[in-house]
């Protein structure tokens, strides 16, 4: 890329995709779908073969990722959560500085009640888009509309509730294929607006989030993805005995007994634990041919790129913004404490990188707080102070990066102000249903507010089956890591307001005068 070259930037973000099912990786119990497009990424660009999210579900995970905060912070702490309206965000920062970010997808999001009000309907929503984006298709609801307009306009007939057509067709076994075709699904949908976006940028500089609601459940994938993976030839879940988890916790035990089957497999009742597991290798059939789907749709975006030639001036990460357990401790879905939850892909391509420096993959851990700041950095413009995270930039170029983090950290909250479920079965107040972890490169540490803490070795039990905090030969670990935990909560927790101070000159930042003092 020249340095006249007007710079574009292309944000993927998928949802819910794991960070062990990316090409590269090794499982001894089956082989992983090929993804050529994806592959194409990382041969060309840097993949983060340790990145994790901060939060689950959606709306804190997005917003960690949008606003390079831990939740600690941001405190979106579960959907629908609103967002402090003084919280800046890449869209708004972008735009700040001349940039007209678009979006095709959703950020799931909820304005802030103390300068919103009450009747803005907004709230009625399971999550509204972030200010400061350009709305090309939106996949926010009730925002499907657009959505369900395409199938019309394209002569499909939508059932009485337009949200069915996500079921699976009635002569299927509940499992596959979908109703809609491959050429209108969602996903072909998010990259024909795409194409239709860039073809009318015609040159100009862009910005576009480019967000793909796949492989998100349900786990039904349109014909041919549906039979493009044979479930005997895909990795196992592991850690499936009848009580749905290897690990004896109460946590564990309760997220076994409630997580529905049904909000996976359409016509599935009870507990997903109870999924047989000829069943569960038929879903995951269906998770990686909806990877595949993707995977094609991104070839398509490529392809795009590579004939104007903007592919040498475009800054492209794709990542997602949690991941999924796909039926490991017979769990389904990312409300949880365990590695599939929150362990997710990364892939940068930077154009700046020399062609012979492309390729690397990077064991550090990282975290999906650092997005924004990378994204801020390549663009040349400046990072909030308000940003737990750091640029990636360095690690793209093979420079080393001094004081990097030793550790990833990831929260959840599992309460539920108006159910109370987790509440009752677990005897835990309003404040006592969060969780923070500590994920080092072999103890993992789960703190939690209320109950007893966990700790596992993930070298020797990478599944997390064996619970050692209670071990007396792993106290002295456990009270190590729950050290770390603390230290890294108390040098973390908000420090925006913090680094101003007044003085007999004025205001300052960081010990600098602001605006020239008095």
């Amino acid at each position: 890329m020249t340095a006249a070259a007007p710079p574009n930037l292309l944000l993927i973000v998928v949802d819910q995709w794991r960070g062990d099912w990316m090409p590269g990786v090794v499982h001894p119990t089956g082989r992983l779908p090929q993804l050529p497009s994806l592959e194409r990424l990382m041969r060309e660009g840097t993949t983060f073969r340790r990145h994790y999210a901060q939060a689950s579900p959606c709306g804190p995970a997005r917003a960690s990722l949008l606003t390079g905060m831990y939740a600690m912070n941001h405190r979106v702490i579960q959907n629908r959560v609103p967002m402090a309206a003084d919280i800046t965000h890449l869209a708004a920062e972008a735009r700040a500085h001349g940039h007209m970010p678009a979006l095709i997808g959703y950020t799931s999001w909820m304005p802030d009640p103390r300068v919103t009000p009450a009747g803005d309907p907004r709230y009625r929503m399971y999550g509204a888009n972030m200010p400061g984006w350009t709305v090309l298709a939106s996949m926010e609801e009730p925002d499907f509309e657009a959505y369900f307009a395409h199938l019309i306009a394209r002569g499909m007939a939508l059932p009485p509730d337009p949200f069915d057509v996500w079921r699976p067709r009635p002569d299927s076994d509940g499992i596959a294929p979908a109703t809609v075709p491959a050429p209108l699904s969602d996903t072909a949908w998010a990259t024909d607006v795409a194409l239709d976006y860039l073809a009318g940028c015609r040159g100009r500089p862009w910005f576009l989030h480019l967000g793909y609601w796949r492989p998100h459940p349900p786990f039904v994938a349109p014909e041919p993805y549906d039979r493009r993976h044979d479930p005997d030839s895909l990795p196992r879940p592991v850690a499936r005995d009848r009580s749905g988890s290897a690990c004896r916790h109460s946590f564990a035990a309760w997220l076994a007994e409630t997580c529905p089957a049904g909000d996976f497999v359409q016509g599935h009742a009870g507990p997903a634990a109870g999924i047989d597991d000829a069943a569960v290798m038929r879903i995951r059939s269906q998770y990686a041919g909806l990877m595949s789907e993707i995977d094609d749709q991104l070839g398509r975006v490529l392809a795009h790129l590579d004939r104007t030639g903007e592919i040498d001036r475009t800054l492209i990460v794709f990542t997602s913004d949690h991941g999924e357990m796909l039926g490991d401790h017979r769990l389904f879905g990312k409300l949880t404490f365990q590695d599939p939850a929150f362990h997710i892909p990364l892939v940068i391509r930077d154009p700046r990188v020399p062609p012979e420096d492309r390729g690397r993959e990077v064991e550090a851990f990282t975290e999906s707080i650092d997005v924004m700041p990378t994204i801020l950095d390549w663009l040349g413009l400046p990072i909030p102070s308000q940003c737990d995270g750091r640029s990636l930039t360095g690690f793209c170029h093979g420079h080393p990066v001094p004081g990097w983090r030793q550790a990833a950290h990831f929260e959840f909250d599992f309460g539920d102000p108006v159910g109370r479920a987790a509440e009752r079965a677990l005897g835990l107040g309003d404040d006592e249903c969060g969780l923070a972890v500590l994920r080092g490169p072999r103890f993992k540490y789960v703190h939690f507010a209320g109950l007893p803490p966990l700790l596992f070795d993930m070298v020797e039990d990478p599944h997390e089956t064996s619970d050692l905090a209670g071990d007396p030969a792993h106290a002295a670990v456990a009270l190590d890591c729950a050290r770390q935990l603390l230290d890294w909560r108390i040098a973390r927790a908000d420090r925006r307001l913090p680094r101003y101070r007044g003085s007999p000159a004025g205001l300052t930042f960081d010990g600098r005068l602001v605006g020239g003092g008095g």
